[in-house]
């Protein structure tokens, strides 16, 4: 099994290199989709947020207010820990439990928004980086997501630097460019990672 550690800043295009990867026949692993999981209604992740942050993050359903969650921790870096702390363990439970499934030959790629963050590169085999400019990822956040600008840079401003990403980072896939620009870069990528794998079951 070769474990590679997907990464990138918020509008820099990652979850479109996931889903080239996955297309290829990666074993994709999200994080951001496990976390939405472990605090749907009645799980345990759920009560430990609402007794963190209060019944206010909740809509009237009984489900995650997110939009009214993220405004709370995205404003407050010690918010921010708290809500990480709870969330982020469950995910990695989950991740395991995904990656243990797999099968040994698996190339499985774990989408992780706070790779850098969260100090998780040396987990992984290699860790690849889809790299966008800040400003490229501003005009993203608020022209194709429609999220307002001071929203937009205190998500960027939670987040790794670009250089903090670049330096954990074994392959920089560039998405600075249009979308077509992309898919001939991760198919590179998917080679030198089936390349890898390949090389890594010869000599088990």
């Amino acid at each position: 099994m070769l474990r590679v550690g997907l990464t990138g800043g918020i509008g820099a295009g990652k979850s479109e290199v996931s889903r080239l990867l996955a297309g290829y026949g990666a074993v994709v692993v999200d994080s951001d989709r496990i976390a939405r999981e472990v605090v749907e209604p009645g799980t345990p992740g759920l009560a430990a947020v609402v007794e963190a942050f209060g019944k206010s993050v909740l809509t009237p359903e009984g489900t995650l207010d997110r939009p009214r969650l993220g405004s709370i921790v995205f404003a407050d870096q010690e918010k921010l820990k708290t809500l990480n702390a709870i969330v982020h363990p469950l995910v990695r439970a989950r991740s395991a439990e995904l990656e243990a499934a797999a099968g040994d030959d698996a190339i499985v790629v774990h989408d992780v928004p706070l790779l850098a963050e969260s100090g998780l590169a040396p987990l992984y085999d290699l860790v690849v980086v889809v790299d966008a400019a800040p400003q490229t990822q501003l005009a993203r956040l608020t022209a194709l997501r429609g999220m307002p600008e001071e929203e937009a840079r205190a998500r960027m401003a939670a987040q790794a630097t670009r250089e903090q990403r670049l330096a954990v980072a074994t392959l920089v896939i560039d998405n600075d460019g249009p979308l077509e620009a992309l898919e001939p870069q991760v198919r590179t990528v998917w080679k030198e990672l089936t390349d890898r794998a390949a090389a890594a079951s010869a000599q088990a």
